[in-house]
């Protein structure tokens, strides 16, 4: 059965334009239902909020793209990744170099498709930053190296003394911390802007729970989550 929501608004555009937060969805991805408009008010009913609710679901065709991107598999050329590779190996070899007083330990290696690779060292803080500036700035430049000239996608992860996972577990403390405020304050909460990768995290964390709900808004690189009660 497809994914079936219940928005609310002062007027019916309001309450799709929320219903289209909650699916992350654009007004053309979804199907749109109005339950209860409440366009003629009486005398006596005037002063009461006026209560436009909607029910949204995603298009069938949506859904099965959706269904299609998320099962198909990346596939890349070996001899690709492997020059790829090659050109990583090289530039982290010259930039570890540049850390003179530092010791710094790399690993490249295959995975499934994509090139993983592996930095620890005695200050792994000058190559993670704050929140992991550094560490996403240093993907995008190995990114573009190992895909210098290449015929296909090589893709990159990059990973500096297990951040991505330490990461991970504190946006989903977080997540879990900020839900229960929101459901003893009633308040939605904004939080700071996030990376993609991050926002994900939370939205992952919470989407299982039947009393908030998680939604994104604002333009890169400023997009924040927004938790709120379902």
């Amino acid at each position: 059965m497809s994914k079936s929501i219940i928005a609310e608004g002062k007027t019916t555009s309001e309450a799709i334009a929320n219903g289209l937060k909650m699916l992350n969805a654009s007004k053309e991805m979804v199907n749109i239902k109005v339950l209860e408009e409440h366009e003629k008010r009486s005398f006596f009913s005037i002063l009461a909020p006026r209560v436009v609710k909607v029910e949204m679901s995603l298009k069938e065709n949506i859904r099965e793209d959706n269904k299609k991107y998320k099962s198909k598999e990346i596939k890349i050329n070996e001899e690709e990744l492997n020059l790829g590779k090659q050109k990583v190996d090289k530039f982290l070899d010259e930039f570890i170099k540049s850390f003179n007083n530092l010791n710094y330990k790399t690993e490249v290696d295959l995975k499934e498709g994509f090139l993983k690779i592996d930095i620890e060292g005695d200050d792994s803080k000058t190559l993670i930053g704050y929140r992991g500036e550094v560490l996403n700035s240093l993907q995008v430049i190995l990114n573009s190296i190992a895909n210098k000239d290449s015929k296909e996608k090589v893709r990159i992860i990059l990973n500096i003394s297990n951040y991505r996972e330490k990461r991970e577990k504190s946006l989903e403390e977080l997540a879990d911390k900020i839900s229960k405020t929101v459901l003893k304050t009633g308040k939605s909460i904004t939080l700071e802007p996030m990376m993609a990768y991050e926002r994900k995290i939370i939205h992952n964390r919470l989407q299982s729970s039947n009393k908030v709900k998680t939604y994104s808004i604002g333009e890169e690189p400023y997009r924040k989550v927004v938790i709120s009660k379902k």
